[in-house]
């Protein structure tokens, strides 16, 4: 496969779990892919500076920080503080995308009151984030996962962020958790400049399982090119980011993963 062709491609660490930070970025390198997904785990465990020094040693950037959010817990000045710091740890790796989750379904299981603690607890992260240079990337998930966010389309996502600067506040779209929605294409459409980030995996039939359960692209039903063509035409143009969950993926030799990725991407996306 020509190198330009895996300029785009990033991979979430989470796709090759059983290596560690330092595999990851190295294996990834080697690999002659650029990009990778961290996670707030990651950062940690290593400290910022340490993990900030092996990407400039691999030549590496990172594309996304998983991952902030969780606004609808019982206490939102701790939550704010977590967030800040979420923050503070992303911009000290120079990466300038942070997911947030939007927080499940709390214990009164009102709903409506849910997404407006998560409008409020966003709204009080801007001006923060701003300060710092971080975009924040509301991610939608499947309604399967309601007990992670009460925000599942992204069409919740575009009225979520839109009282919000762009350069600051986005979407980030991910295809396992938006490629069944019905009015997924407009609605991308309508987010526009706020899509920020763009994470890939496939649907499996059946599901394994609603978390541990994404394939690999291509392994699965997911229409890959009218969901990328989209994010395309809102004028993203960044990394397209692997991010796998799935046990027996994670029992693979992650060289071998990699490599079936790479060699599928330029054909899928």
């Amino acid at each position: 496969m020509a190198t330009e062709s895996l300029d785009r491609l990033s991979i979430n660490r989470i796709t090759v779990k059983s290596w560690s930070m330092e595999q990851v970025i190295s294996g990834c390198a080697r690999a002659g892919i650029n990009h990778v997904g961290l996670w707030l785990e990651d950062l940690a465990e290593h400290g910022t500076e340490k993990t900030a020094r092996l990407l400039a040693a691999h030549d590496m950037s990172v594309s996304s920080v998983c991952r902030g959010g969780f606004f609808t817990g019982d206490d939102p000045a701790a939550a704010l503080a977590d967030n800040k710091k979420s923050v503070d740890q992303t911009a000290e790796i120079g990466c300038d995308v942070l997911y947030l989750l939007a927080g499940g379904v709390p214990a009164d299981r009102d709903l409506p009151r849910a997404r407006r603690m998560v409008a409020d607890g966003l709204a009080e992260l801007v001006p923060y984030a701003r300060d710092r240079g971080v975009r924040l990337a509301v991610e939608p998930l499947h309604p399967l996962l309601l007990d992670r966010s009460v925000v599942v389309t992204v069409g919740q996502a575009v009225e979520l962020v839109q009282p919000h600067d762009p350069a600051v506040v986005g979407l980030a779209i991910d295809t396992f958790n938006v490629w069944w929605d019905p009015h997924v294409l407009r609605d991308i459409a309508r987010a526009g400049e706020r899509v920020i980030s763009y994470q890939v995996c496939d649907w499996l039939v059946p599901l394994p399982h609603p978390v541990w359960g994404r394939g690999i692209p291509g392994d699965g039903v997911i229409d890959f090119p009218p969901l990328t063509a989209a994010v395309a035409a809102a004028g993203y143009a960044g990394p397209i980011e692997v991010e796998i969950f799935n046990e027996k993926v994670w029992a693979t030799e992650p060289s071998e993963v990699i490599e079936v990725v790479r060699s599928r991407f330029a054909r899928v996306f």
